[in-house]
């Protein structure tokens, strides 16, 4: 079954931040071989404030198996806690497009610890949720499933 159209996951590493192990965490949580299952790591340099320097990294999934085993790597990742406060903010975190936004708190997740934060120092996520018929109640329906997400 089609849980996404596409994955987009991004982070942002300023010049004083350790960039390689910031890819590094990005590669892991796609768990494939990304090398293997030709996934790229696209890098864009920027300048933040004060003219410092910033590299944005972003991995794309397209194919439905990728999207498929990062969802399912998410969905076992996620506490308790954080499902249900994915569940309370669900219709917040779905926009007209039906992309379903979340945001995994980077120094937390430097530590494996999968937290769920609304702070700019964070890896996003961006899904765009497969439903057919395409609506926002399906897409609901459609982003609980594949998140795991039960309300209490």
């Amino acid at each position: 079954m089609k849980l996404a159209n596409n994955v987009r996951i991004s982070v942002f590493a300023k010049e004083d931040e350790n960039a390689e192990e910031i890819e590094e965490k990005l590669k892991q949580l796609v768990p494939l071989d990304i090398e293997k299952e030709r996934i790229a790591v696209q890098k864009k340099a920027a300048t933040g404030f004060n003219e410092k320097k910033i590299t944005i990294m972003e991995i794309s999934l397209a194919k439905d198996r990728h999207i498929n085993a990062f969802l399912d790597f998410l969905k076992e990742n996620l506490g308790e806690r954080q499902k249900g406060l994915l569940i309370r903010q669900k219709e917040s975190r779905l926009d007209e497009k039906l992309n379903f936004f979340m945001r995994l708190d980077k120094e937390k997740l430097m530590k494996n610890e999968y937290w769920v934060t609304d702070s700019g120092n964070c890896y996003h996520i961006r899904i765009s949720v497969a439903s057919f018929p395409r609506n926002r109640e399906n897409a609901m329906k459609a982003v609980e499933n594949a998140l795991g997400l039960k309300a209490p």
